[in-house]
């Protein structure tokens, strides 16, 4: 989507701070011992009463309202009969609609005290998705959001998982300008253009450089085997810094 109106940016912000604020619900209610299909409702039921429908039910028919993952479960892990537990690095990645505008936001949060290692992987991760959003402004290209990330992981001992990438948003939750690499590539000569809707969401790990489906056909596992973070907010290219939607408030 590429934002002309102001009345267009707001219903964009509207479902940004619902999903944002869905996501900020969850996380303070984590503890050990619930399920993940018990944190899955705290969120759905946030959804519903602010009017927004989640968009991996409604694009995907996805069996739970929010994607949930666990350790080495990196992306789309379904909510289910899996018990957090201390230590445990969980992902918690919410998407919705609302009136025909999407938002999609993500990010890892850690369940008590975990190893140092694991500690600097989350706060990097967040810092690769920071760095990211810097790139991002009208008439840039859009392969500087990789080349900057890529940089940055290299510099830290990081690898990216190189099949899971950002994308378009705004009137659907995958749209043009399609699949944005959060990793280095040669091979993109697109442009960033005025009020493109977009997400920033790299994949950050300790070794893993690809996502593999799991037997449920959703979740995905990280190959080689290893730690992944994921931080993701969707935001608005403009002439000046960009404009993040995705922020609860």
């Amino acid at each position: 989507m590429t934002i002309t109106k102001q009345d267009e940016l707001d219903g964009l912000k509207e479902i940004g701070r619902i999903v944002a604020n869905a996501m900020r619900s969850m996380a303070k209610a984590v503890e050990p011992g619930m399920t993940t299909r018990e944190l899955d409702e705290i969120g759905q039921a946030f959804l519903e009463r602010e009017g927004a429908v989640s968009a991996p039910q409604s694009c995907y028919d996805f069996p739970g309202a929010t994607c949930i993952s666990v350790n080495e479960e990196i992306a789309h892990g379904i909510p289910g009969d899996r018990v957090i537990a201390q230590g445990d690095l969980v992902n918690i990645d919410v998407s919705a609609s609302k009136n025909g505008y999407f938002a999609d936001t993500g990010a890892t949060f850690r369940v008590g005290p975990v190893e140092h290692s694991l500690e600097r992987l989350c706060k990097d991760g967040k810092r690769a998705m920071q760095i990211g959003i810097a790139q991002v402004g009208s008439g840039r290209p859009l392969a500087a959001i990789g080349d900057a990330i890529g940089h940055f992981a290299s510099q830290r001992g990081y690898t990216l998982i190189r099949n899971l990438a950002s994308h378009g948003v705004g009137r659907s939750l995958h749209e043009y300008p399609g699949e944005i690499a959060t990793w280095p590539t040669r091979s993109d000569r697109r442009r960033i253009n005025k009020g493109l809707v977009l997400t920033v969401e790299p994949f950050l790990s300790k070794g893993g450089l690809w996502a593999a489906e799991g037997d449920d056909g959703w979740t995905l596992y990280s190959e080689p085997s290893a730690p992944v973070v994921q931080y993701e907010h969707t935001i608005v290219a403009t002439d000046r810094d960009p404009i993040i939607v995705t922020l609860p408030g």
